[in-house]
């Protein structure tokens, strides 16, 4: 009877701590996607679009930048049906199909686009390196995830999507701590430099401990 509690007190610890990563996730996930949809207007009213309106008189940027905001939107959508626990038991068929698009989408448009807007970025000669490396470390490990599960390699697949979708979440990540820093008054261009770090550097360790935490054998079978 005891060990039937403490079961079920696990299983419920367990499935908290899934919503308590999960639903900020989700919530701020669709929120962006829901903020980006204005863009689609193609009304030259938005901010970020005045500040650099010598950059949108260029057809190519124009191009990049709707393409890339587009791809992004739907690589976030694609990101949370993909780890769907859920969708994967019930339709391994959607899984597969929007995992399809996802990668095709990130190798010929969302990294492509990215990496030449790095170029043009706001912010310092290293902003612009952080971009440029953010756009071809996604095409990476988006190719490497495409790679491993042609040879059947499900767990080494599932760590470089991982991966994957921790450089589409910076988009999420860089906003929610902007909004926050912005709240405590920083500095416009101190707050998006360290916002864009932190988004950056933090995806990408929290996704390695996450990572550590579901994988330990699988890694700790290349010190063997």
């Amino acid at each position: 009877m005891q060990n039937t509690r403490v079961l079920t007190l696990q299983k419920s610890v367990k499935i908290f701590s899934r919503m308590l990563f999960w639903v900020p996730v989700v919530f701020f996930s669709l929120l962006i996607v829901y903020n980006t949809l204005p863009y689609f207007s193609f009304s030259k009213d938005f901010d970020f679009i005045e500040e650099r309106g010598l950059l949108f008189k260029s057809n190519i940027y124009n191009a990049c930048f709707y393409l890339h905001i587009a791809v992004g939107s739907f690589c976030i959508i694609a990101a949370l049906i993909q780890f769907s626990r859920y969708l994967l038991k019930k339709s391994k068929a959607i899984h597969r199909i929007s995992g399809k698009i996802y990668v095709a989408v990130v190798l010929f448009i969302g990294a492509p686009t990215g990496l030449y807007m790095a170029f043009f970025a706001k912010g310092s000669f290293w902003e612009r390196c952080l971009f440029m490396f953010m756009a071809i470390w996604w095409f990476v490990t988006t190719l490497n995830g495409l790679t491993t599960i042609h040879k059947k390699n499900v767990v080494a697949h599932k760590i470089w999507m991982m991966r994957s979708y921790a450089m589409a979440m910076t988009a999420v990540t860089f906003r929610v701590y902007y909004v926050m820093l912005h709240l405590l008054n920083w500095q416009l261009l101190e707050n998006y430099q360290f916002s864009l770090w932190v988004s950056v550097v933090g995806n990408m360790l929290i996704t390695e401990w996450i990572i550590y935490r579901q994988s330990k054998k699988y890694l700790l079978s290349f010190s063997i």
